[in-house]
């Protein structure tokens, strides 16, 4: 299958592919780990909307998800899924977390300025 460029009919061939979990006992549990991506997208759309930022669980999320499906998987995985709207947010948080690869076919990442309120919000955990 081509992964070129991700899309509908390629991305959960993609995403099981790049999911490395030792633990895992089923497709329920893949599932699982996949619905965090929805998480985060709620929770970038709650600060979007109410300003409301649960930096920690966003970061939470983001750790398991890199763990599981690796770093270029997981980049790719994400500005994939979630809204071209939420990039900004999105790429603050992998900046953070030095997780931002140089390049990704699904986007271009020199375009995207991160979110300096996120990015001041992250700066100041310890």
């Amino acid at each position: 299958m081509d992964f070129k460029q991700l899309n509908k009919n390629n991305f959960l061939m993609y995403a099981m592919k790049m999911y490395s979990n030792p633990q895992c006992e089923n497709m329920e549990e893949f599932h699982e780990d996949l619905n965090r991506i929805k998480y985060i997208k709620r929770l970038l759309g709650r600060y979007e909307s109410k300003g409301l930022l649960r930096e920690r669980l966003v970061l939470n999320h983001l750790i398991i998800l890199y763990n599981v499906f690796g770093a270029e998987g997981c980049s790719r995985i994400l500005f994939f899924k979630i809204g071209k709207e939420f990039h900004p947010h999105l790429k603050s948080f992998l900046l953070y977390l030095n997780h931002l690869p140089y390049t990704i076919p699904e986007v271009d990442l020199s375009r995207i300025p991160p979110d300096h309120r996120i990015t001041k919000i992250l700066e100041s955990i310890k």
